[in-house]
């Protein structure tokens, strides 16, 4: 059975090493919030850690799921992180949605220190990380994904391998502005009706079996609706997610004019001060 260390348990990461623990395996969990972890252990079953040395220096596989690219830098490369502590033969696996860049790197020193890093953002949300059915885009050694692939299986219902490092991280960006259309897309369709006197719960339930169909429409839409914006995916982490994109798009020649549109619509609520809201909470613009 392998050891288990899962670095951040936050709205994501708790879950996930939730469902490790179910399956059986031990866990040791470390955040930078002490008193949460604890709070969150008695929940979820992993044990708490105050260090990351300590949660990492016998595990077989380490998760990391923090916030943005500068959290993930420090988790791994600190004079007390990962790559200090792990054991060689570890694998250790980035689940954050992080810069392709900073995959490949985290890779090659890995590789220095004995230790296969694997770069594997999700999607999904938090309610695809509660039910277990994330989806999960992964790059890196083929080798280290196939030991990995029972773990996150328990995490996750579509799980790819998609190519050498930093490609999990190409395939979430890719994600992320597929999301990002849908996501404006069903916020004006809302707004439209609401403007026009359209019942919205009905125009929605009119469109969704359509080609207007999406994930997005059938889960996040009705949150909308209900005015509940509790994050499941923050609004500063979508502003964060579409900076990286913009970032690699551009030092690649490529102008994404609707993910462009997007961001500045995001930055108008991250103005209001919305940004710990979720992405759903982008109707309050139009009302």
């Amino acid at each position: 059975m392998k050891k288990i260390a899962w670095i951040g348990t936050g709205v994501m990461g708790s879950h996930q090493a939730g469902h490790l623990v179910k399956a059986g395996y031990p866990v040791k969990a470390y955040s930078r919030r002490p008193e949460k972890v604890k709070e969150l252990a008695e929940i979820h079953g992993f044990i708490p850690c105050p260090t990351i040395r300590e949660a990492v220096f016998d595990a077989d596989v380490i998760f990391v799921m923090v916030g943005y690219p500068k959290d993930v830098e420090d988790v791994f490369l600190s004079e007390t992180g990962i790559l200090a502590c792990a054991k060689p033969g570890a694998i250790a696996v980035d689940m954050t949605t992080s810069l392709p860049s900073l995959a490949e790197r985290l890779y090659t020193k890995g590789k220095e220190k004995g230790i296969q890093v694997l770069d594997a953002p999700v999607s999904g949300g938090d309610r695809g990380a509660q039910a277990g059915t994330l989806s999960i885009m992964v790059g890196g050694e083929r080798s280290a994904f196939d030991e990995v692939l029972p773990l996150f299986s328990c995490m996750g219902k579509t799980i790819s391998y998609m190519g050498p490092a930093g490609f999990g991280q190409h395939t979430k960006a890719a994600n992320q502005i597929a999301v990002a259309g849908a996501t404006a897309a069903y916020t004006e369709a809302i707004a439209y009706a609401e403007r026009t006197g359209l019942d919205p719960e009905k125009m929605l339930a009119a469109i969704s079996g359509g080609a207007a169909g999406s994930w997005q429409i059938t889960n996040m839409a009705p949150r909308a609706l209900q005015g509940d914006f509790a994050p499941g995916f923050y609004i500063k982490h979508f502003i964060k997610d579409m900076k990286i994109i913009e970032e690699e798009s551009t030092n690649r020649g490529l102008h994404l004019k609707m993910l462009e549109a997007v961001l500045a619509l995001y930055q108008e609520m991250e103005g209001l001060n919305k940004e710990n809201e979720g992405t759903q909470a982008l109707i309050q613009l139009y009302r």
